[in-house]
C-alpha cells in the first residue's frame, strides 16, 4: 500500500554554528553563538516520535562522517592542515536536512511506475557540496529494492539542484497520479538562487514524468532577496492542498491557473502580505511547517515553536483553522535548534510515497527504535559546541566515535566503513 513516509535527519554530533549558509538569514544571524548538538537532535527525535503517535509513517537518515577528511584529501589538505573556513565546511552537520537530500517522483507519476529518487548535488554552497554521495550511499540501501525503487546520482555541475525543499507534489490522494511542480530562482539580488531551471529539468526528465502533469515555476525574487533561500520557506504542499506566501512565486496567477487547470480539485491557501508579512514568515518558518494528511483524512501543520511567538502569523493560522479552510490542526514543536541554523520541521524531512515494506527496515522508525536512539544520543553526543571548539581533535574523534556507535545500533555498520 502506497504511503506518504516522512524520512528526517537524525541532527549529527557535530551540529554548529558556524554560519556558512549564504542568504539563510537565521544561519547568519547566530554565526559565533554555541550550539547544543544533544538537544538538537533530542528535538527531532521527539517530533519523530510525536508524528508515529500521529499514525503517520516515519523513517530517517543517518548523519554523515564529520570531518569529511575525504573531501578535505581531494583538497590537498587535512583536518589538522585546514584552513579555519575550509576545516568548518569539513564539519558542517547540514545534512540533517533531509529535505535537501533528494527529489522524488512517487510511482503513480513515472512512465516506469516505480519510485524515482535523485539525490540532490548542492553545488552552491561548499558545506552542502560533499554531502551528495553519502546521501546516495543512504539512498540506495534504504531503496535497493529495484521492482519500487530507481535510485539516481545527482544532475552534473554546474546546475544546482537542491532536492525536495524547491520541489512540491499536489494529487487527489498520495497514491493517484499527481502534478508535480519544480520551483527554480533566478540569479540577481544580493543572495544567489540555488536551484536552477535546467536542474530541475533533467530530474523531471530523468523520472520519466508526463510534461502534461510537470510544472516549471519561478520563484519570485523578492523571496529570494527576503531570505527564502529555497522554495519550501515560502510554499509547501500536500494532496490537493498549496499553502504558499503570496510574495512566493514570479507570477503567481499564471502558477495558479497551470495548476488548476492540470489538478481542478486543487485548494490554493494563500496568505496576503497584508497579513503576513515576508519578513514574518520566514522568521517564523510558518511554510517550513510539514503539511500532513492524518488518518481521519484531515490536514494539519507541524509548526516550529516560532509561528507560534510571531504573533502575525499565530493570528492568521488560528483564523484559518477555525473558519472552513482545509487545514484543520496545528501541532507546534520546540525545534530551535535546527532553526537557529535556518531549518525548520519540513527542513527535516524528505517525504518518499512508497510502500513501507519494500524499504529497508533498518531506517524505518519505530516507538522503540527511537528509545534506543534517543539513549545513545544522550549518551554520546556533545552537550555544546562553540565555533573554536571546531579546531579540538578529541572533538573530532569524539564525533566520529558517536557516529560509529549509531551506525552499529542501528546495524548499519556498512555506513561507517564506507569510504566516500
Amino acid at each position: 500500500m502506497l504511503t506518504e513516509i516522512n524520512f528526517d535527519g537524525i541532527v549529527g554530533p557535530t551540529h554548529n554554528y558556524a554560519g556558512l549558509s549564504l542568504g539563510n538569514l537565521a544561519s547568519a544571524r547566530n554565526l559565533g553563538k554555541v550550539s547544543a548538538p544533544r538537544a538538537a537532535a533530542l528535538q527531532g527525535i521527539a517530533k519523530m516520535r510525536a508524528n508515529l503517535g500521529r499514525g503517520l509513517a516515519q523513517g530517517f537518515f543517518l548523519p554523515q562522517r564529520r570531518p569529511d577528511a575525504g573531501w578535505l584529501a581531494r583538497l590537498g589538505t587535512t583536518p589538522e592542515t585546514a584552513s579555519a573556513t575550509l576545516r568548518a565546511n569539513a564539519l558542517s552537520a547540514s545534512s540533517m536536512w533531509a529535505a535537501n537530500a533528494a527529489t522524488v517522483s512517487p510511482a503513480p507519476d513515472t512512465a516506469d511506475g516505480r519510485c524515482h529518487l535523485t539525490a540532490a548535488n548542492l553545488v552552491t554552497m561548499p558545506h552542502r557540496s560533499h554531502e551528495w554521495q553519502e546521501t546516495l550511499a543512504q539512498l540506495r540501501i534504504a531503496f535497493a529494492n529495484d521492482a519500487h525503487f530507481a535510485v539516481h546520482a545527482p544532475v552534473p555541475p554546474p546546475f544546482g539542484d537542491e532536492g525536495a525543499a524547491n520541489h512540491m507534489r499536489l494529487c487527489a490522494r498520495h497514491d493517484a497520479p499527481g502534478v508535480e511542480v519544480f520551483v527554480y530562482g533566478e540569479a540577481g539580488g544580493p543572495f544567489p538562487a540555488r536551484q536552477h531551471r535546467e536542474a530541475s529539468a533533467a530530474v523531471a526528465r530523468r523520472h520519466g514524468l508526463d510534461p502534461e502533469r510537470t510544472i516549471l515555476a519561478l520563484q519570485s525574487a523578492e523571496a529570494i532577496a527576503a531570505g527564502a533561500f529555497h522554495n519550501d520557506v515560502v510554499a509547501v504542499a500536500n494532496e490537493r492542498v498549496l499553502f504558499t506566501h503570496e510574495q512566493a512565486f514570479a507570477d503567481r496567477e499564471v502558477f495558479y491557473a497551470d495548476l488548476r487547470a492540470k489538478l481542478p480539485e486543487v485548494e490554493i491557501v494563500e496568505v496576503p502580505a497584508s497579513e503576513v508579512s515576508l519578513a514574518d514568515a520566514i522568521r517564523s518558518y510558518l511554510f517550513n511547517a510539514q503539511l500532513v494528511t492524518l488518518p481521519s483524512g484531515e490536514a494539519a501543520l507541524v509548526l516550529p515553536g516560532e509561528a507560534r511567538e510571531t504573533p502575525a502569523v499565530w493570528a492568521w493560522l488560528e483564523r484559518h483553522v477555525s473558519g472552513n479552510g482545509p487545514i484543520r490542526h496545528l501541532f507546534v514543536h520546540d525545534l530551535r535548534e535546527s532553526m537557529a541554523n535556518g531549518g525548520g520541521p519540513a527542513c527535516l524531512r524528505l517525504r518518499v510515497v512508497a510502500d513501507p515494506a519494500a524499504v529497508d527496515p533498518r531506517f524505518m522508525a519505530t516507538p522503540e527504535k527511537l528509545d534506543r536512539i534517543e539513549a545513545l544520543v544522550a549518551r554520546l553526543w556533545p552537550e555544546h559546541i562553540a565555533v573554536e571548539d571546531l579546531s579540538n581533535p578529541a572533538l573530532w574523534a569524539d564525533c566520529l566515535s558517536a557516529r560509529a556507535a549509531l551506525c552499529k545500533e542501528l546495524g548499519l555498520e556498512e555506513l561507517d566503513r564506507d569510504a566516500f
